[in-house]
């Protein structure tokens, strides 16, 4: 592999062969924009080495992909398994012909001189301008909540492979998102007694009316978005793409045995409690679900569409007993809890960036991913520019609006 030279230059560095670090690569190669891509490990990393065995695309083929490429093996109503994303991602990369340079960490970034110098483990690089494309996974959260034991095993779910590596007992699943619940559902369909603490969601149908809750967030204008309500981009989805796609609903799950939570407040003496708001969040859960199916049936009507209609997607279910009468103190030991499994989502991690780029909580300080520092830019993170950011046909066209700003930053520097 190439040793770079202390003095290696560059037009613009992208930093991450993910998605994002992908489709950058692919505009500024269209646009005749000269720029190295690289990244530390190979390309789509994360989805080799930080996603549980038989995790799915929470999105069916025909829709999270780019716009030049199709998923070959499943077919575009299925969802895509983490292998296949990665040798998706790989053709494409290899299509546009995109300059990867794998096994590049970058420790470092700051500005100096006029350019942006990049400290690597195999050297540094001087750039005009840089492109930050690591994506929004970055830096797994794990709530400092109950203390590091020898009889406890802890992991977060980006560790988490499959129920074989788990001591044999029970099992508490933290956070009831798409990873969360799809994990659940594994370790307790693998005979295992399942716990799940279940914390403020959104629940919307996997297909309604005969098409997938993707097409309806574009029929909607959901897709398109933005970040404004307060924490709206911090509100977990609990939706799977597992075993063929499927609305998730939590009745269903306590029904097959599964034991529901509210969420894990604190510890102490071998006890976790939990708040009294699992009744709550359930029904906000549920009343966002039928929010959803009451403005695709007004989209519908409003658009004359021949929709089959649906009437049983509105009926839910009776509560189990464990929301009704929730479980508000768990001795893990009594419980015969050996595991736990922290789906609680991540944190950026950007302090390798030496710049004054971020606000007071280290988020960066940009529009539409054109960052306040002069030739600093990002691309992948959620919310970037709209809901469909983090996603990989989002993330396409927040890359074609970043380099098309560079050509046109770029015009005005030649004039």
């Amino acid at each position: 592999m190439t040793i770079f030279t202390s003095a290696e230059k560059v037009e613009t560095l992208v930093i991450g062969g993910g998605q994002a670090g992908i489709a950058a690569s692919a505009h500024l190669g269209k646009a005749g924009m000269p720029h190295l891509v690289v990244e530390r490990g190979r390309i789509a990393e994360r989805w080799r080495t930080e996603r549980w065995d038989s995790l799915v695309a929470n999105g069916p083929a025909w829709h999270d992909r780019f716009p030049e490429k199709l998923f070959v093996a499943t077919g575009p109503d299925g969802f895509a398994p983490a292998a296949e994303i990665v040798d998706y991602l790989c053709g494409y990369a290899e299509q546009v012909r995109a300059p990867i340079r794998t096994g590049v960490e970058v420790a470092a970034l700051r500005h100096e001189g006029g350019a942006f110098i990049a400290q690597t483990n195999r050297g540094s690089i001087e750039a005009r301008r840089v492109i930050v494309a690591t994506g929004p996974f970055q830096k797994p959260l794990i709530p400092a909540v109950v203390p590091e034991t020898p009889e406890l095993t802890q992991i977060h779910s980006a560790h988490y492979r499959n129920p074989s590596q788990l001591p044999e007992g029970a099992v508490l699943v933290i956070g009831a998102g798409s990873s969360g619940v799809q994990i659940a559902d594994e370790i307790l369909r693998a005979g295992r007694h399942v716990y799940l603490a279940v914390g403020a969601h959104h629940r919307p149908a996997r297909r309604y009316r005969g098409r997938d809750f993707v097409w309806w967030l574009g029929a909607l204008g959901l897709w398109d978005a933005k970040a404004l309500a307060p924490n709206m981009a911090h509100v977990t989805i609990a939706v799977s793409g597992a075993r063929g796609g499927h609305t998730v609903d939590f009745r269903n799950l306590a029904a097959s045995g599964m034991t529901l939570l509210g969420r894990a407040e604190n510890f102490e003496n071998g006890v976790l409690r939990f708040a009294p708001d699992l009744a709550q969040k359930i029904a906000e859960g549920d009343a966002n679900y039928l929010a959803m199916l009451d403005a695709a049936d007004a989209f519908i009507a409003r658009e004359g569409l021949d929709f089959p209609p649906e009437p049983e997607a509105h009926e839910l279910g009776k509560l189990p007993s464990c929301v009704t009468n929730p479980i508000l103190t768990l001795n893990l030991a009594e419980a015969g809890i050996t595991s736990i499994i922290w789906a609680t989502g991540y944190a950026l991690d950007f302090g390798w960036i030496r710049l004054d780029a971020f606000d007071a909580q280290g988020k960066p300080i940009h529009e539409r991913g054109v960052s306040n520092v002069p030739g600093l830019y990002f691309l992948g993170l959620s919310w970037l520019s709209r809901r469909a950011s983090a996603f990989i046909w989002g993330v396409w066209h927040d890359a074609a609006y970043i380099a098309e700003h560079i050509a046109a930053s770029e015009g005005q520097h030649d004039s």
